[in-house]
């Protein structure tokens, strides 16, 4: 039965839908040693040989579903240019899984990784405006006029934020040694539904407030709960069946 490449490269867990038309577009696949540039050329995967990299590529049998507490200095990437270290570093599994989504460098919390492809856009598509979760510790003491602004929606350079969830859990005043005085930090819980590249850094800096640490803590229903930083576990039947009903 025949299928698009694109999707038969996700199932072989090389990458996301997405990025996989992207390689294709590149020239990186063949086809019964042709190269193919067309995306949208169909397969026969039980007769037809694909290559990635000259590499023949073949479906992973066990499908991996991974929840990472991803901690700070750690890439989400399958590898970097730079030699820095990735969440693959963290997460040992003999299938070749990838990150869905993205957390900056200097953030932690709730990655999800898999070999599974089809489930990439039920997290990662815009139509499906799922809610992500995080806390952030942040200079200074949010005003009414900041949260109303941050609620509204900020212009973070070029680009307005849809409406956005925050509230202030809690005010701490610490002393600063670098200014030799004392400031306020305020824990706040941050709700988005968007994925631009460090978004809620922006936000908060947009009012001044500039993010000292950034955890997400919940895509949608899926928690992490108490899973320590570094630590990785398979994700439940419950929230495999969440995942798939998006």
């Amino acid at each position: 039965m025949e299928e698009r490449l694109q999707k038969y490269m996700a199932r072989c867990g090389i990458a996301s839908r997405r990025k996989c038309e992207e390689i294709i577009l590149e020239g990186k696949i063949k086809v019964n040693g042709t190269v193919i540039t067309e995306v949208g050329t169909k397969i026969d995967p039980e007769k037809d040989i694909v290559e990635y990299n000259n590499n023949i590529i073949k479906v992973e049998e066990k499908k991996v579903y991974i929840m990472l507490n991803k901690p700070e200095g750690y890439i989400t990437s399958v590898k970097d240019e730079k030699g820095r270290k990735t969440v693959l570093d963290i997460v040992n599994v003999e299938e070749r899984i990838y990150p869905i989504g993205r957390l900056d460098y200097d953030s932690s919390g709730l990655l999800i990784l898999t070999n599974d492809g089809s489930i990439y856009n039920n997290i990662i598509h815009p139509r499906v405006s799922i809610k992500k979760n995080y806390i952030a510790v942040c200079r200074g003491k949010f005003t009414e006029n900041d949260l109303k602004r941050f609620k509204k929606g900020i212009d973070i350079g070029g680009y307005v934020t849809a409406e956005a969830d925050i509230e202030v859990i809690s005010e701490e005043k610490r002393f600063n040694k670098k200014k030799n005085c004392d400031e306020i930090l305020s824990t706040v819980e941050i709700s988005i539904h968007e994925g631009k590249n460090r978004q809620i850094r922006r936000m908060c800096s947009s009012l001044n407030h500039e993010v000292i640490s950034l955890k997400r803590v919940s895509i949608g229903n899926i928690k992490l709960g108490y899973l320590k930083k570094g630590e990785w576990r398979p994700l439940t039947d419950s929230e495999l069946d969440y995942i798939r009903s998006l």
